[in-house]
């Protein structure tokens, strides 16, 4: 498949487009449906994404929320993804609570991770064997090529069965939980804000390199998902022109 990617001046113009096209795609979903969900992710890239989203008007009680991957700390805690979002988006946005599901990090890496594939088993009403198809996820990457907590070398990234896992970030010294690849394969629809010159690099591998995953994890995004875009300032995309 081609890579749908967009360029953008800068990250602020690449998130607030990120946002708008969320929007779009969970319209058209609840024009046809009842609910609809999304699963976003973390770091510092998303706040204006967030922030857009926040400024609008939707109708934020048929979205459910969920997370692509969580830090194992607090929902207080500086490192915590949700504790972004809450700040950026939630609350802001008075998205309701009983939609939020959030990855309860504070019980525990493994612990936690089981709890959180249990609510998405539960939510999708999935039987054994069966993925959820969340409606959007929302994706980032690492100047390594990392998305959600999937880094390069992680046994986890040939792991397709599975929904989600406690996995141990060498680099940082840090468990984190996350969705697994399969997971992110069977969204319909699949969202990557990707901004600074720091990204170049991985960029360029990802979309232009051999398809090794191990390697670039966030090779998942641009070769196997059914609808997936790339949202890139002028930094990001400088490798790919």
């Amino acid at each position: 498949m081609s890579v749908d990617w967009r360029k953008y001046p800068d990250a602020v113009t690449a998130a607030q487009a990120c946002a708008q096209h969320i929007l779009a795609v969970l319209e058209e979903t609840l024009s046809g449906e009842g609910l609809a969900t999304l699963a976003v992710s973390g770091g510092s890239t998303p706040r204006p994404m967030f922030q857009e989203m926040a400024r609008s008007r939707f109708e934020w009680d048929r979205v459910h929320l969920f997370w692509v991957d969580e830090r194992a700390v607090p929902p207080a805690d500086p490192q915590s993804n949700y504790k972004l979002a809450n700040e950026s988006f939630i609350a802001p946005a008075h998205f309701p609570d009983r939609n939020v599901h959030r990855i309860q990090a504070e019980l525990g890496p493994e612990a936690a991770a089981g709890r959180y594939e249990n609510e998405i088993r539960e939510f999708f009403g999935l039987s054994a064997g069966e993925l959820p198809g969340f409606d959007v996820i929302h994706c980032g990457i690492g100047p390594d090529g990392h998305t959600a907590s999937l880094f390069p070398g992680e046994p986890r990234i040939r792991d397709h069965d599975k929904i989600a896992a406690a996995v141990w970030v060498e680099k940082f010294a840090q468990w984190r939980i996350t969705l697994l690849p399969g997971a992110l394969e069977a969204a319909r629809n699949a969202v990557v804000l990707a901004c600074g010159p720091d990204k170049a690099d991985a960029v360029r591998a990802i979309f232009s390199g051999p398809y090794d995953p191990m390697q670039w994890p966030a090779q998942i995004l641009s070769r196997n998902l059914t609808s997936v875009t790339w949202f890139l300032d002028e930094a990001a995309a400088a490798g790919v022109d």
